[in-house]
């Protein structure tokens, strides 16, 4: 095949990934290119593949017209809001994903698993203990957390993950809440609400497991943060275009006991640096922030971005 492909994502290091794309045409490999480093090159490609994971570009309107030889957009991911889709599709041009690939998918439970991760961080002042040793202090008092067995944790979305981080939460003994009203919870250990202000207003912790859609873009704001608890912890995997992130950040200053747990930031594809998250994280202890691991685990990753990598050579064929 003489397709010419440009790679956006590091993969060299992934099992299999690196052969597969190879059979298929001639591969750049770009690793963490900037926007301009992409709009300048890609009129002579056939093919983009990408992930929002650690990419630095919005595959938009200036650089979907200049990809004037492109057939196809590939992204190893569930999650397209790095794409503008809505103008891909104007131009005809195929985008491949994970996002209906449930049989994929399914096997992959390492965002769940960082969630709960983060979960367990935020309780248990992880991250602020090891950094106090590593000052020479060794004072327990300051890190007292909280016992999951002993707290109620409000799950939004009934999902794969949100399924799969419920169960974790069932194996500490918290007494779950879902809320989905999308979805049945059929497990009697769980109590499904038909109204997120219950479950705000009971939660000691709160878990984010949506897709990104018009309903839920800036769904955590200052009406959801009048109602919860002072000390809530909120966990963040999904997106960070879920959470208004200025009302995030005033209640965190109203409320020293509240905590943040988030792998991911609003519009981080595009403008991370200037979230007001990431900007109160710098002179607070109340916030933590992973660069969007949820899905970099060496495991998820050979399953995702290998059956991203055989369905694009299955374009092809």
């Amino acid at each position: 095949m003489n397709n010419k492909i440009l790679v956006i994502t590091p993969v060299r290091d992934i099992k299999n990934v690196p052969e597969t794309l190879e059979s298929i045409g001639k591969v750049t490999y770009l690793e963490d290119p900037s926007h301009n480093d992409v709009l300048n090159i890609i009129a002579k490609f056939d093919v983009i593949f990408t992930n929002p994971n650690k990419s630095r570009v919005y595959l938009g309107q200036d650089i979907l017209d200049a990809a004037i030889n492109l057939k196809v957009i590939c992204t190893a991911s569930t999650g397209t809001n790095h794409i503008d889709k809505t103008y891909a599709a104007k131009l005809h041009l195929p985008i491949i994903s994970l996002t209906e690939e449930r049989e994929v998918i399914n096997r992959i439970s390492s965002t769940a698993e960082l969630a709960f991760g983060l979960t367990l961080s935020g309780l248990r002042h992880i991250i602020k203990g090891n950094k106090s040793v590593m000052h020479g202090e060794w004072d327990y008092t300051k890190f007292i957390g909280r016992q999951m067995n002993c707290l109620t944790v409000g799950i939004i979305g009934y999902g794969r993950l949100g399924q799969i981080y419920a169960n974790y939460c069932k194996a500490f003994e918290s007494n779950v809440l879902v809320y989905d009203p999308y979805k049945t919870v059929e497990d009697t250990k769980i109590k499904q609400v038909d109204n997120l202000q219950i479950l705000f207003k009971e939660s000691d912790v709160i878990a984010i497991h949506v897709h990104v859609t018009e309903e839920t873009i800036g769904m955590i704001n200052n009406k959801c943060f009048d109602i919860m608890k002072k000390d809530v912890l909120l966990v963040n995997t999904s997106r960070g275009d879920m959470v208004n992130e200025f009302d995030l950040v005033a209640f965190l200053k109203n409320n020293p006991d509240a905590k943040v747990a988030s792998d991911v930031l609003a519009d981080e594809v595009r403008n991370r640096e200037k979230s007001p998250l990431f900007e109160y994280a710098l002179s607070s202890d109340q916030v933590i922030i992973t660069p969007h691991i949820g899905g970099m685990s060496r495991e998820a990753m050979e399953i995702a971005y290998g059956h991203s990598a055989k369905k694009l050579k299955e374009f092809f064929d």
